[in-house]
């Protein structure tokens, strides 16, 4: 137990500089909002929502994406509401509690920024979450480490009739919602702009992401399908790269002692996309067609420059948002959204970033352009 607790001040200390601007803690932990302990849905032990059940446009309580994204939506009380990421290395994950941040200065209430000691540890998320309901929080948002992993922090805050909102990878049972892109259009897209980059023929590696993440098995999906479009494509290795640059690399540089003639990389994150024009950087090898998601800083820079082809716009910071937004709705009286699974941003948004609109997206709603 003691060091759980020396993980979780890690933890704190690590992120003072999102939380320091958070809403003082001066509601009393028993003042906790009525609607916390009756508006969370009754859940199901069905399978999470697939990003395939999410079709339809919504309206939602926010407008904009990325760093123009805003609300009229305010707090009736001062609820405390707890964001959870996988590590506090990714760009992605550190813009995803900077969009909570942001959200409890605009509508009125308490963030708590979080994330593993120990880099992507689902056990470590667990404990955050036990930690979380000790504290009374009155929602939990999280980005799981693994779906099945997740699932006993998952149950206990639904013991204690605290809803959660899953970002990107969903837990295996329902939560009161997920957001973040669908990963099977995402998939897709990417994948039909690096098969028209290359003409429709030639040979591809994949770089997956970790294996027990629902949302990197979308991902894959949505490639796999957009390739059976293209039969003169062949996927000559297909192996993760757990969504990390320095394994994208390392994958990359091993393959290539393999297969020499490569046409396409398509990485499923921005970091191991990166990590495979490094690779492909010290081979030589500079008219390899490279894709990846996120829409980060670095990767709208390789677009800029030609090392990368595309990436898509996820922007985490938008759904960290909007989640807390959706969870101050519900808070402050019972208000859900219209679906299991609200995509975001959408395919309505623009979400490819290619050297025709990367200057425009850097210059404007950028996920990454918030500090």
């Amino acid at each position: 137990m003691k060091k759980v607790l020396a993980a979780l001040v890690m933890i704190a200390l690590t992120f003072s500089v999102f939380s320091g601007c958070s809403a003082p803690q001066q509601t009393p932990q028993s003042e906790a909002p009525a609607a916390n302990s009756t508006a969370a849905p009754a859940e199901s032990q069905a399978a999470a929502p697939a990003a395939s059940d999410a079709s339809s446009a919504v309206t939602l309580p926010t407008t904009g994406i990325g760093s123009q994204i805003a609300t009229t939506v305010k707090a009736q009380k001062t609820y405390k509401i707890a964001c959870i990421v996988k590590n506090s290395t990714n760009p992605y994950m550190l813009s995803q509690l900077q969009g909570v941040k942001k959200a409890g200065a605009d509508e009125g209430f308490e963030s708590v920024l979080m994330a593993p000691a120990t880099q992507d540890s689902v056990e470590e998320q667990v404990k955050i979450i036990e930690d979380m309901i000790q504290k009374k929080v009155n929602g939990i948002i999280i980005q799981c480490v693994d779906s099945n992993g997740i699932m006993p922090g998952i149950r206990k805050a639904k013991e204690a009739n605290i809803p959660v909102v899953t970002i990107g990878t969903p837990a295996a049972e329902p939560t009161f919602l997920r957001t973040g892109v669908d990963y099977e259009e995402t998939g897709y897209e990417v994948a039909k702009k690096i098969a028209e980059k290359i003409n429709g023929k030639g040979q591809m590696i994949i770089l997956e992401g970790p294996a027990g993440a629902q949302n990197a098995k979308e991902r894959l999906a949505g490639i796999n399908r957009a390739l059976k479009e293209y039969p003169d494509i062949k996927v000559v290795a297909s192996q993760t790269a757990n969504f990390k640059r320095t394994e994208g690399m390392n994958v990359t540089e091993n393959l290539l002692q393999k297969y020499k003639d490569i046409n396409a990389v398509i990485g499923c994150n921005d970091e191991s996309a990166l990590g495979a024009v490094q690779a492909l950087k010290s081979a030589g090898m500079t008219d390899v067609a490279v894709g990846g998601f996120d829409g980060s800083s670095d990767a709208s820079a390789a677009i800029a420059s030609g090392d990368m082809v595309v990436s898509y716009n996820t922007d985490p910071f938008g759904s960290g948002y909007l989640a807390a937004t959706y969870l101050v709705q519900l808070l402050n009286d019972g208000t859900k959204p219209p679906k299991d699974f609200v995509p975001f941003p959408s395919k309505n948004d623009n979400p490819l970033i290619t050297k025709d609109n990367v200057d425009e997206y850097s210059n404007t709603t950028a996920w990454w352009k918030v500090k």
